[in-house]
């Protein structure tokens, strides 16, 4: 198994988990839109809906951190961070990754291991409401979706890894994209004419590939000398 291949392996277990639990929202959607029929038009509300909805929005959110990494998705300082060179990205990343990401993510598995034991041993109910909703199924969760991220991070590791040999970021099994949602919507639009969707874009491709060069960095200047070159001759 060569090293890209197993970064899309695990870019594609934490795509499965997010995807499958992406669902979630849907379910929950559905449930808040019940119980809003129940309390409001029928005088009958559910005891358990705020820990429910709690649980069901929890599990959601953790299981899906690991796509989210996957993806690239999470918060950094873009501003800094975009201007920069790929290796010097890859070293930055993989300094944080070593010293916070992992022992937080350790941490993470370990401390919600005991969570999750010590609930299944004691049959943990929620106390919010009178004869709760059971937790330990919940809590569950925790140590899975710990394992999930550091496999995830293991693999963010690995990139880190290849880009300060190659200079380069190694691909990511990419997901749908904001530009792709935005040619969807423009594309079905019945509001503009042709030449200003167009337009549109056309001009998020041109951001999105300038945001893509800047992250590539002088590889990036390097490629289009190349290609300057070759057409020239």
């Amino acid at each position: 198994m060569t090293v890209q291949r197993l970064l899309y392996w695990a870019d594609s277990v934490s795509t499965f988990v997010g995807k499958a639990f992406a669902w979630v929202i849907l379910i929950l959607m559905l449930y808040v839109c019940a119980e809003v029929v129940k309390r409001y038009a029928l005088n009958n509300p559910s005891n358990w809906f705020f820990d429910l909805s709690t649980m069901m929005y929890g599990a959601t959110f953790m299981m899906c951190g690991a796509y989210t990494l996957a993806q690239d998705g999470h918060v950094r300082g873009d501003f800094l961070y975009g201007s920069m060179k790929p290796r010097l990205q890859a070293s930055l990343d993989l300094v944080l990754y070593i010293v916070f990401f992992l022992p937080g993510i350790a941490a993470l598995c370990y401390s919600g291991w005991q969570y999750s034991q010590t609930s299944w041993a004691i049959h943990e109910h929620s106390s919010i409401t009178a004869e709760g909703p059971p937790l330990y199924q919940f809590k569950t969760f925790i140590p899975i979706a710990g394992a999930l991220v550091m496999l995830q991070g293991l693999a963010e590791i690995v990139r880190c890894v290849v880009c300060l040999k190659t200079g380069a970021w190694p691909s990511r099994l990419k997901d749908a994209e904001e530009i792709d949602v935005i040619e969807q919507q423009l594309g079905k639009s019945t509001l503009v004419d042709d030449e200003t969707r167009r337009r549109a874009i056309d001009q998020a491709h041109a951001i999105d590939e300038s945001a893509r060069q800047r992250g590539l960095g002088d590889r990036a200047q390097e490629e289009t000398g190349r290609h300057g070159d070759g057409e020239a001759k």
